[in-house]
């Protein structure tokens, strides 16, 4: 275990970043500072599971058919923030830092519903989690509601992280692609950094690991396929795996962002009934991870530029059979996880939220308009004072 860092100055440029994904796992959170020359470097990253029934809450949440559905969201919210401050009270025992030390916690929350642009146009994306109450247990201030202003300026809300990727694995002189693979994944398509006619892309490709944690649970009472040894065990239904891979979202051109809205059980439900007999349940598993690898791999296909490395972040990054499946679908690429260029591959998008909440305090944009489809570069997040 390394030794904690201590840090004797107020001034030090200190940001907590918390993140819970849609893969519903727990929160990952990282201790960063900012140097002089403005390079991130991650202090420190602890991790807390969900508990089971807070996990079952939250996916219940995902689907508009619960009863009391406004007083049980509010009480998983107040969950979620204890979990939160649990984490920061760990960063901060582990490095020896005090509250006064951290300018702010960026806090992402538990995205339940992510409808940008639909409904009345506007729509809305909503997540769980009470910032107030996570500034009155850790004694710091909290950057919260982090994606509502881009989707009120007319953006998706998501992804918020190829501006960060940009910053932490942006090349001089080559174009990079990051891959990152929570419950939905999405791509950052970098253009080198000496390359001024282009601009960042960025956009979710689809499915990440939401449906094979989901089906794995179900079969064989497992969070998620270790390494994707089950996955491996099974042979891909080529029926199913072509009539998910037809699912209009996957064509359609970014901007454009995706959640359990779309890709959940009953999505998943639906395409198993169309199968003339009943599938092993492992062949299913492999199938799902072969739909990951192909909707990923084909993002890189249709939108990616010449590169000769894919970094690959988020849990799916720890799955070796989607890795191997990635880097056979992509010969042209290195496919490898991220922690090869420094930063480990759970640790990637709770920085970002600490560089997200680093932004709105100093006033500056957090948003990529060309990749979420914002009207406009915006401040994003609500602070809540210390």
């Amino acid at each position: 275990m390394p030794a904690p860092t201590h840090h004797t100055h107020a001034s030090a440029d200190l940001y907590i970043g918390l993140m819970s994904g849609t893969s519903l796992d727990g929160v990952d959170g990282v201790l960063a500072r900012w140097d002089s020359s403005q390079q991130i470097q991650v202090l420190r990253h602890a991790s807390l599971e969900f508990p089971m029934a807070l996990r079952q809450e939250l996916l219940a949440l995902n689907s508009p058919d619960g009863m009391n559905e406004l007083h049980r969201a509010a009480l998983a919210g107040n969950a979620v923030s204890r979990i939160y401050a649990n984490v920061v009270q760990q960063l901060l025992q582990d490095t020896d830092t005090r509250p006064q030390q951290v300018r702010a916690i960026g806090a992402h929350g538990q995205t339940v519903r992510h409808q940008p642009q639909m409904h009345d146009g506007t729509g809305y994306t909503l997540q769980l989690q009470n910032p107030a109450l996570l500034a009155e247990r850790t004694g710091i201030t909290v950057v919260a509601d982090l994606r509502s202003r881009d989707v009120a300026a007319g953006g998706q809300g998501a992804p918020l992280v190829p501006a960060f990727h940009q910053g932490i694995f942006g090349h001089v002189n080559q174009a990079t692609l990051v891959l990152n693979i929570g419950g939905i994944a999405n791509l950052s398509i970098l253009p080198s950094l000496c390359d001024s006619s282009s601009a960042v892309i960025g956009f979710d490709t689809g499915p990440g690991n939401a449906l094979m944690d989901w089906w794995c649970l179900q079969h064989t009472g497992q969070p998620f396929d270790c390494d994707g040894a089950w996955a491996a065990s099974g042979s891909v239904l080529p029926e199913l795996l072509n009539a998910m891979l037809a699912e209009p979202y996957l064509q359609l051109p970014p901007p454009k962002s995706t959640g359990r809205d779309l890709f959940n059980p009953r999505w998943l439900q639906s395409h198993l009934r169309q199968l003339s007999s009943a599938p092993r349940p492992e062949d299913v598993q492999a199938t799902l991870t072969a739909l990951t690898a192909h909707s990923c791999a084909e993002a890189v296909s249709r939108f990616g530029v010449r590169s000769d490395a894919l970094l690959v972040c988020g849990g799916g990054a720890l799955n070796g059979e989607l890795m191997r499946q990635l880097q056979a679908l992509l010969p042209q690429l290195r496919v490898e996880s991220t922690a090869a260029r420094g930063m480990p591959p759970l640790q990637v998008e709770a920085a970002a939220f600490a560089w997200l909440a680093r932004q709105c305090m100093q006033g500056l944009p957090g948003n990529l308009p060309r990749v979420t489809g914002a009207q406009g570069p915006r401040i994003l997040g609500a602070i809540y004072p210390a």
